[in-house]
């Protein structure tokens, strides 16, 4: 069972597109769970956030929203794919075969006691994902240059995962690959 989080930035360009159809081909015969990226919907959060000064957790609601959006985005472009918004029912559809793409219900994150903080993204709610319906790979689509001599702590240095992520990821039993979008 493979997780892909496809960063947000991939829908600023035709990349998306490309990125879904090479999915399709390359994954087909294995279970997938796409997590789509905030993109431009989690930047209108940041932006409101530091306009309004809203409390961190609203902007984490909202931010989770925009995951949501996207999820529904990336639907739109591949309607064959499945939307789903609890682990219980991931688990439950991996089992027949269909690419799937989490949009998060905000209350099970609640329950799991995700951090409402700017800290932990689209990234780190992936591999938490990963960790919880036990999943053999996670890759990171990104649309930043990926230097694959760095560590993961050097990538969130230069801020291309989140911050919390190197935290999450820390016991992980799970294969992990960073990559650029050009090179998936």
């Amino acid at each position: 069972m493979i997780v892909i989080k496809l960063g947000g930035s991939l829908s600023q360009s035709e990349t998306l597109v490309s990125c879904l159809d090479r999915l399709e081909q390359q994954y087909n015969d294995k279970p997938v769970v796409i997590v789509p990226g905030g993109g431009a919907f989690a930047d209108q959060v940041r932006l409101a956030q530091g306009r309004w000064q809203f409390d961190d957790t609203t902007a984490h609601r909202m931010a989770i929203l925009a995951m949501q959006q996207m999820g529904l985005l990336i639907h739109g472009l591949k309607s064959q794919f499945t939307i789903v918004t609890s682990t219980l029912d991931i688990k439950q559809r991996l089992k027949k075969g269909e690419v799937l793409i989490w949009s998060p219900a905000i209350d099970e994150l609640d329950k799991a006691s995700v951090p409402a903080s700017w800290d932990i993204t689209s990234d780190s709610l992936a591999a938490l994902l990963a960790k919880t319906i036990q999943a053999d790979e996670l890759i990171l689509v990104k649309s930043a240059r990926i230097d694959n001599n760095l560590t993961l702590e050097q990538l969130a240095e230069q801020q291309i995962i989140d911050q919390g992520f190197c935290q999450v990821v820390l016991a992980a039993t799970f294969k992990i690959n960073i990559v650029n979008q050009h090179d998936f």
